[in-house]
C-alpha cells in the first residue's frame, strides 16, 4: 500500500510528537504497539504515515528538514524518539494573520516566537506547495485563538483538494458552511478541536457520564488546567480564548443529564507555569447529591505530557481521512470527529461515538456520513 502523504501547519509540540511517533512505531508490531487506539485501520499502520510539506513563521524552524525543526525551540515536549530520519521535507514560511500572539514577544527566547525573517507566504504560495507535494491531507496545528488563520488554511485545503484535520478550537468542521464546502467538493472534513487520549475533557466526560448512570446529581463542576508549553503561554492572552472555552465546555455538558447554568461550570486553562515545559496537571471538582439527597463531592488531579497524549489521536484521524478518501465519501465524518474532537458537528456519548467509529471503519452504510439527525436515529435505534 501506498504512505498516506500529509501536510501540517505548525511545527510545535504537537507536530513533534506526532512525528516522533510516526518513527517510533515503525519498529513495532500490533503485539507491543503500547498506546494506540487501533494499531490498523484500513490496512494502514502507523508508520505508513508521511509528512510531504510543513509550515510555520518561526525563524528557528523555517528552512530546515521538519525532522529537524521538530527538536526546535521553543518545542519543550518529552523526547521519546531521537532518531527521526531526516524527511527531505524543507519547513516553508507560512502566513502570519493571528497565527501568534503579541504577548509572547515579551518573554525569554526559550519561550518566545522569533518571527522569521523570510516574506510571508501568500494564498498562491501555500497552495502551490501543497499541490507539488503530493499532500492528501493537511493537518492543522496552529495556536489556540488562530481563527483568521485557521480559516485561511482551511480554504487552502479546499483549493488543494485535501481533506482537512482540525486539531484546533476554531469552528470549521462544526461550521455549516465550511461543511458544505467540503461536501461539495467531495472531501472529507474531522473537526473540532483533539481531544486527547487520556487528557482533561475526555475524563471529565467520563466522570460526569458516571455519574449520569449512577443516578447522582451534578450541581456545580470545574476544570483547572495548568502547563508550561507555549499553548499556555499563548492562553494567556484571555481574547483569543473565546471558542477554546466554548469548545471544553459544551464537550462536557453535552454529556450532562441537566446542563449547567453558567454560574455553575468552569472550564478552561487556568495558568501558564513555566517550569511544567509540556507537563499539564489538571483539576477536576465535581460536586453534586446522591441519593436522599445527601450532598458529595468528587476531586482528581491528573498529570500528562499534554502533545503525546493527543499524538495518537491524531494518528487514527489521519487514517480516517485516507479511508474517506479511497472511498469516495467527503464532508463530514461524524463518527470520528465526535469520537476524537471536542467541538464536532454533532456531539454524542463516548460510547455512541466509539460504536459508530467502529461502524466507520467497517464501512457499515457509510453512517458517519450521514446527516446529524439521521445519526440520531441511528443511534436510539441501536
Amino acid at each position: 500500500m501506498k504512505n498516506i502523504k500529509i501536510a501540517i501547519v505548525g511545527i510545535g509540540n504537537c507536530t513533534s510528537s506526532l512525528l516522533q511517533g510516526i518513527e517510533y512505531y515503525k519498529n513495532k508490531n500490533e503485539k507491543d504497539a503500547i498506546g494506540l487506539m487501533h494499531w490498523e485501520i484500513g490496512g494502514y499502520v502507523p508508520g505508513d504515515i508521511e509528512v510531504v510539506a510543513a509550515f510555520d513563521i518561526d525563524k528557528r524552524k523555517v528552512g530546515k528538514d521538519v525532522s529537524e525543526a521538530i527538536f526546535e525551540l521553543p518545542n519543550c515536549t518529552i523526547v521519546f524518539c531521537k532518531d527521526v530520519p531526516k524527511a527531505g521535507v524543507t519547513v516553508k514560511m507560512g502566513k502570519i494573520l493571528d497565527g501568534f500572539s503579541d504577548h509572547m514577544k515579551n518573554y525569554a527566547d526559550k519561550h518566545t516566537f522569533v518571527i522569521s525573517d523570510e516574506q510571508e507566504a501568500s494564498e498562491e504560495d501555500i497552495i502551490t506547495v501543497l499541490i507539488e507535494s503530493g499532500a492528501e491531507i493537511l493537518i492543522n496545528y496552529l495556536p489556540v485563538g488562530s481563527e483568521e488563520a485557521t480559516k485561511f488554511y482551511a480554504k487552502c485545503a479546499l483549493e488543494s483538494g485535501m481533506a482537512f484535520i482540525n486539531n484546533m478550537p476554531v469552528f470549521i468542521a462544526s461550521n455549516p458552511e465550511w461543511a458544505e464546502k467540503f461536501k461539495d467538493k467531495s472531501l472529507p472534513i474531522i473537526g473540532d478541536d483533539i481531544k486527547a487520549q487520556i487528557g482533561a475533557t475526555i475524563t471529565h466526560r467520563v466522570l460526569a457520564d458516571l455519574f449520569n448512570k449512577r443516578g447522582a446529581k451534578i450541581e456545580r463542576t470545574y476544570q483547572l488546567n495548568t502547563g508550561g508549553n507555549t499553548d499556555f503561554l499563548n492562553m494567556l492572552n484571555q481574547d483569543r480564548l473565546a471558542s477554546k472555552k466554548v469548545s471544553k465546555t459544551d464537550a462536557v455538558q453535552s454529556v450532562l443529564a441537566e446542563r449547567l447554568d453558567d454560574d455553575n461550570i468552569h472550564i478552561g486553562p487556568s495558568d501558564y507555569v513555566p517550569w511544567q515545559k509540556d507537563n499539564k496537571i489538571c483539576f477536576i471538582r465535581i460536586e453534586g447529591k446522591l441519593f436522599g439527597d445527601i450532598p458529595m463531592n468528587l476531586e482528581l488531579r491528573l498529570s500528562v505530557e499534554d502533545s503525546p497524549n493527543s499524538a495518537g489521536v491524531s494518528i487514527d484521524a489521519i487514517r480516517f481521512c485516507k479511508l474517506a478518501l479511497e472511498r469516495g465519501q467527503g464532508g463530514i465524518l461524524y463518527g470520528p470527529s465526535a469520537f476524537l474532537m471536542k467541538h464536532p458537528p454533532k456531539q454524542f456519548t463516548d460510547d455512541e461515538a466509539y460504536k459508530l467509529t467502529k461502524e466507520f471503519i467497517a464501512g457499515e452504510n457509510s453512517r458517519s456520513f450521514k446527516t446529524p439527525s439521521e445519526l440520531v436515529s441511528v443511534v436510539n435505534e441501536n
